[in-house]
């Protein structure tokens, strides 16, 4: 029988919760688990610190005609109960966005049987299902209030921190330290043999491919600096953040890079201008200013200006640009199913055939309506986020974290595609903000509190009517 999982606080009777002035107005969410199973150290329920690890083991392990990756394993079996959490209504109200996200993939399956046939979408159809809904609906369910948050962020950063003496060998002499142990045991992805940059070697890490590594550890920014366990020193702050920091370097890849600096402006950005309330209003519109300078005043385009000054191959950004190019051409052609598998097309030379934009492949391949239903829910999160009005400082630093990571997130998908476990973090990170929107600013809970408290007295000094039956004489 489940349980209900109440974390008892210091100084508090075991089984109940402190009021926070930040407490969730439709939550505290049940746990579909037994308190004795959850991992130690974490504060995070099995499933969530399962997924989180699974996501820096490298094995692929074939199971039919299935590539089973541990992650996808951990999803499969949580996507059920998160199911039925979420549509009973223990992970809040239903929102657009989550409807949004079950909408896309059941376009994309659509489009795949289109260009494809009906049995040839049903294994790709059903993994993107996995990967899509069961990553974000595992961190709709459980990642409820700001210490599930800060959890999330703490094991993360841990993770980093086991990967980081591995990707600094890697770096160094070129070998796969982490890839060649787990592939004695079972096959792994493949190994990347990319040119040394500077003289250093790309690091894969457990991952893919290098880019993917650095965009992996570059989510990890922003959220380390504000959030990760909230109680430490500053120095013991800086100094995580800079490994993670680290980390995004080893990859010597130029969007991860270009996202980390990003990340650090924004950082900046916020620190100097804290007394202003408008100080990302300004922000934008300086940017503004500055697209509309380097269009008006550059006989570069504002990504050409980019690619020129801000990558380390300028051959691949350039390459990138034509990607572009004919990509748009694809999805102008085909704007209502895409071309689902098939190849696209280019010119000869433009080898070898990747599209380094998630956003532009996933209209390719699924047409206008999925990346509209995708691009959406991301922006409607985003932008729910952005709009809550929040004056607790603790919550504060919290939301502008995941907005700088979400932001981060979707400029560095306009460079490489997301795929495997960058995409389910990717969708696991979108799920993991909607806590946001159940949560009350102290103000608003003390209001609701105050009008409880008036309505009860209100009740009790009415004075019985005469005539009542109760009445006594």
């Amino acid at each position: 029988m489940s349980k209900l999982y109440l974390r008892p606080k210091a100084g508090g009777r075991a089984g109940t919760l402190p009021r926070a002035p930040f407490a969730s107005a439709e939550r505290k969410t049940p746990r579909l688990f037994d308190p004795a199973t959850q991992p130690q150290g974490t504060g995070l329920p099995w499933p969530v610190a399962t997924f989180l690890v699974s996501l820096i083991i490298p094995w692929i392990v074939p199971v039919g005609p299935l590539s089973l990756a541990p992650y996808r394993a951990v999803l499969m079996v949580a996507l059920l109960p998160c199911l039925v959490m979420w549509l009973s209504g223990r992970a809040g109200r239903i929102r657009p966005a989550d409807i949004g996200l079950i909408l896309f993939c059941l376009w994309a399956w659509i489009s795949i049987a289109v260009n494809h046939g009906l049995s040839a979408a049903t294994e790709p159809g059903g993994i993107l299902f996995v990967e899509t809904v069961g990553a974000y609906l595992l961190a709709r369910c459980y990642i409820r209030d700001a210490d599930d948050f800060r959890n999330v962020t703490n094991l993360m950063v841990k993770l980093i921190l086991l990967l980081f003496p591995f990707a600094v060998y890697e770096w160094i002499t070129g070998s796969k330290p982490i890839l060649s142990a787990f592939g004695a045991i079972f096959p792994t992805v493949e190994i990347t043999l990319n040119e040394p940059r500077w003289g250093f070697r790309r690091v894969q890490g457990p991952f893919i491919h290098p880019i993917m590594f650095g965009l992996f550890c570059g989510s990890l920014f922003a959220l380390t600096h504000f959030v990760a366990d909230d109680g430490r020193t500053a120095a013991s702050r800086r100094w995580l953040t800079a490994v993670v920091a680290g980390s995004v370097v080893l990859s010597m890849s130029s969007a991860p890079i270009a996202g980390l600096i990003l990340q650090v402006a924004m950082i900046s950005w916020n620190w100097l201008l804290r007394q202003y309330e408008s100080r990302w209003k300004i922000l934008w519109g300086l940017l503004l200013a500055g697209y509309v300078v380097v269009e008006l005043g550059s006989n570069q385009t504002p990504i050409q200006f980019y690619i020129h000054y801000f990558t380390f191959d300028k051959e691949t950004g350039w390459f990138r640009l034509y990607i572009w190019e004919f990509g748009s051409a694809s999805v102008r052609n085909h704007p209502l199913f895409g071309i689902g598998f098939n190849d696209w097309v280019r010119p000869q030379w433009m080898v070898p055939d990747s599209v380094d934009n998630f956003w532009l492949l996933t209209a390719m391949r699924h047409g206008m309506p999925a990346l509209s239903l995708m691009l959406g829910s991301y922006l409607w999160i985003v932008i729910k986020v952005a709009s809550k009005k929040i004056r607790d400082e603790r919550m504060q630093n919290y939301r502008i974290a995941y907005l700088i990571c979400m932001i981060t997130f979707f400029i560095g998908a306009t460079t490489v595609h997301l795929w495997t476990a960058a995409y389910a973090w990717f969708l696991f990170l979108m799920g993991s903000g909607v806590w946001f929107f159940d949560t009350e600013t102290g103000d608003s809970a003390a209001a609701r509190a105050s009008r409880s408290r008036h309505r009860s007295q209100s009740v009790r000094r009415t004075p019985t009517p005469a005539g009542c039956p109760n009445q006594k004489n």
